[in-house]
């Protein structure tokens, strides 16, 4: 089986699931963004706070060398327990700092 398309499909479906519960005191609107090809994630939020625009990125991972590497979640709880929970396995999620300085990565746990 080739693990990098399984945890392509798994973002894709936790990305898709995470947006479905949408704020509900602001016009603000959650959208996931999915791009197997490059291998991109993310979940970004447009629309009226109050007086003013929003459109940021909450969530962002990327897939590369077998590795989910988290550069951004703005999520409450995080995403990172329903991607283990989906089966991505937890020593092959870590943060992009710790990707891109070599060091040994962060191993996240399941709560």
């Amino acid at each position: 089986m080739d693990r990098s398309l399984s945890y392509a499909d798994i973002l894709k479906q936790t990305l898709q699931e995470a947006t479905q519960a949408q704020p509900r005191l602001q016009a603000i609107k959650l959208y996931p963004v999915c791009d197997t090809d490059s291998g991109h994630f993310l979940i970004i939020a447009t629309g009226w706070d109050k007086q003013r625009w929003i459109d940021t990125i909450l969530f962002h991972a990327r897939l590369v060398d077998r590795h989910v590497i988290i550069e951004e979640d703005n999520f409450e709880e995080g995403l990172t327990s329903a991607l283990i929970a989906a089966g991505i396995q937890a020593e092959h999620i870590v943060t992009s700092l710790d990707y891109q300085s070599g060091a040994s990565p962060v191993v996240f746990q399941a709560v």
